[in-house]
């Protein structure tokens, strides 16, 4: 998927990145037998949020051009309340914590004209040297970036370590 790098800008606002307008509606092929979102869809939304939040971080083409990206390492998913076929979905995002080679952000999705919370996602992404497919510290502009905006929020389920630590 492309980074959203010449969308509307986010305002940043109790350490959310909030756009004002909806990330996407729910498309007719994403919802179940249930007729709500199916659940891997969340994911498909939450990847379109994580593409439009990556250039005010300094992680969009431009990282991508000196050959580094993000991986995601881990995941978590909150379902609280079913979205439906056409459902406007809102998004925002929140740096929880940064290292020199490891990010934890929060998304929030919600109803974007009702504003319930429809999910939460907190995952943890990692720097990647693109050439050879290891993890290796971020460039220093970014690590600038992602201490500015880190709110020390603590995440709900995943933490800032190496696995097995």
């Amino acid at each position: 998927m492309p980074f959203v790098e010449d969308g509307p800008a986010p305002r940043l606002e109790d350490g959310w990145f909030r756009w004002d307008t909806p990330l996407v509606a729910v498309k007719r092929e994403w919802v179940d037998g249930y007729r709500h979102l199916n659940m891997g869809y969340y994911l498909v939304a939450y990847d379109l949020q994580t593409d439009r939040l990556w250039p005010h971080l300094g992680l969009g083409t431009a990282l991508k051009k000196a050959g580094l990206g993000t991986f995601a390492a881990e995941a978590w998913l909150d379902y609280q309340r079913e979205m439906t076929e056409a459902m406007p979905i809102g998004a925002e995002s929140m740096v929880l914590a940064a290292d020199d080679k490891r990010l934890l952000v929060k998304h929030r999705m919600f109803h974007f004209t009702e504003g319930w919370t429809a999910s939460e996602h907190e995952v943890l992404y990692l720097c990647v040297d693109l050439n050879i497919r290891r993890v290796t510290p971020w460039p220093e502009e970014v690590r600038e970036i992602l201490a500015q905006r880190a709110t020390g929020e603590p995440a709900r389920r995943l933490a800032l370590r190496r696995r097995g630590t």
